[in-house]
């Protein structure tokens, strides 16, 4: 049915299919959600702090 290297063109393919599919859950599930949840934590600590200068710069 397939000559040799059809065969190894055939299983480069599902190897990089493979390897794309499992980085995409990886970067959908954990780094993409852990990038936006950090960047907003630091934001909300510089909101505080400008605050807190504000506060104590008027006092």
């Amino acid at each position: 049915m397939f000559d040799f290297d059809q065969y190894l063109g055939f299983l480069a393919f599902l190897t990089i299919l493979t390897i794309g599919f499992w980085l995409m859950i990886f970067l959908l599930t954990f780094v993409i959600p852990y990038w936006v949840f950090g960047a907003s934590i630091e934001r909300f600590k510089e909101i505080q702090a400008e605050k807190k200068a504000k506060r104590n710069g008027n006092i």
